[in-house]
């Protein structure tokens, strides 16, 4: 399942993200196995022509979910997606909606029509010519493939995450999202859920990202994911988040920048 983070604060935006894939597989029995594989990318810089007097990539992508369409994983089949982008600059959205459409397709080619499991989630992210702060959109194929804006209004920041996502809803709301779909499910007053939602308010983690430096929405996202990755080991449940942790920033001033990254390596590791 995996865990992405993307945070739009005032200085720019920091998206983070673990690296395991997680593969189920059938054996004769009918007993699932789940298989781990602690090196997938799911993070991706995208280089958007027009942006003058720099190269350094400028829209950043995280995605977790469904790790693959078929057997193919989103990260093999970037190469097949940037050789279909046009050479002029795009809005953030409208980056959001080719590389929706151009997943939808491979999902309708390889994915059957009885597909029940969850989707691929996409979240996208950088900053649109002129403007001051940045632009986020979620996209989930195959359910819900036009992209949505979170926190749009301007000077609106906000976290959006997504994947096995119970521990940060946790620290984040004070609950497991799950608790919301019971209640929804009671029979509740609405004064008694007027109640409810203002006692809820109180439990949610304070974070004043209009005030936040950078610097500290990067330790932010590692802190959410480390800890989902340290809850996992330690409790029962499916443990889909875990490996090394990819984290990057992107400002106006420098476009997008990894912060610490997985590298490939050979036996003889530092």
């Amino acid at each position: 399942m995996s865990l992405g983070i993307v945070i739009k604060a005032p200085e720019g935006l920091v998206l983070a993200t673990e690296s395991r894939l997680t593969i189920t597989a059938q054996p004769p029995d009918g007993t699932p196995i789940h298989v781990n594989f602690d090196n997938a990318t799911k993070l991706f810089a995208f280089d958007n022509p027009g942006r003058p007097n720099t190269t350094l990539p400028a829209i950043g992508v995280v995605t977790y979910g469904q790790a693959a369409i078929g057997l193919r994983t989103a990260q093999s089949f970037i190469p097949e997606f940037e050789a279909g982008l046009p050479e002029e600059r795009l809005a953030v959205r409208e980056f959001t909606q080719q590389l929706s459409d151009f997943f939808m397709q491979q999902w309708q080619t390889a994915m059957p029509a009885t597909y029940s499991g969850p989707g691929m989630s996409f979240v996208v992210a950088g900053f649109d010519a002129g403007e001051p702060y940045g632009r986020v959109y979620l996209t989930e194929i195959p359910g819900k493939p036009d992209p949505i804006e979170h926190y749009g209004a301007f000077g609106e920041f906000g976290i959006t995450w997504g994947g096995q996502r119970e521990i940060v809803d946790r620290l984040l709301q004070g609950f497991d999202s799950r608790l919301g779909e019971a209640l929804n499910a009671a029979t509740l007053q609405p004064a008694d859920r007027q109640k409810l939602q203002s006692v809820i308010n109180q439990i949610k983690m304070p974070i004043p990202l209009q005030a936040m430096p950078l610097q500290d929405c990067v330790d932010l996202a590692i802190f959410f994911i480390r800890t989902t990755i340290s809850a996992q080991r330690l409790t029962l449940g499916l443990r889909g988040v875990g490996g090394p942790i990819d984290v990057a920033t992107i400002t106006r001033q420098e476009g997008m920048r990894f912060i610490q990254r997985k590298q490939i390596q050979g036996e003889a590791k530092p």
